[in-house]
């Protein structure tokens, strides 16, 4: 028996705000699952990201807030992110003076997205995506497969169904 473990990147509405979307799935023997979770936990720990959703695309993007605060690399994670949290609290409160609802959404939306990782340097969050990426290349018993649709050359009448269950079929045939 296997797992699957699937994910989806871009949005599936046409035309959506992404002219992609990508539905991977990651196959694992049940045998080997629980030990494949321990060792990406035991990675995560290591960053202080436990129990935190792994999002490789908010965690290497450039966090400006971290470079407005001097000696940012030589302090502790509690204090890292103290700081970070202080700086985010008045940029909101500033967006919110400004009258700026949607630059103040867009703003929150990605503070709430990169809070997990704030209190690591660019260069730890690069070491972890990287750590990560290079254990899991070592499973040779796992399996990674996708299917990837170009929205502006998909047909929803032509194909009769939605982009989400086109994807969806496609990922269950080459999982089984």
């Amino acid at each position: 028996m296997y797992l699957c473990y699937v994910d989806e990147s871009g949005t599936p509405e046409l035309p959506g705000n992404t002219s992609h979307f990508i539905l991977p799935g990651l196959s694992i023997p049940i045998t080997q699952w629980k030990a494949c979770d321990q060792h990406i936990e035991s990675v995560k720990a290591r960053y202080g990201l436990q129990d935190a959703e792994v999002h490789v695309a908010w965690l290497l993007r450039k966090y400006i807030e971290q470079s407005k605060i001097l000696g940012f690399e030589a302090l502790d994670h509690v204090v890292r992110r103290a700081k970070v949290d202080t700086l985010h609290k008045a940029e909101l409160l500033r967006l919110q003076r400004a009258n700026s609802p949607k630059h103040y959404r867009q703003t929150k939306k990605s503070f709430r997205q990169t809070d997990r990782y704030i209190h690591l340097t660019p260069e730890e969050r690069r070491q972890f995506v990287t750590e990560l990426a290079e254990s899991s290349a070592g499973w040779d018993f796992a399996r990674l497969f996708a299917e990837c649709i170009d929205k502006v050359h998909f047909n929803q009448a032509i194909a009769n169904r939605t982009v989400s269950e086109q994807a969806f079929e496609q990922l269950v045939s080459r999982f089984e």
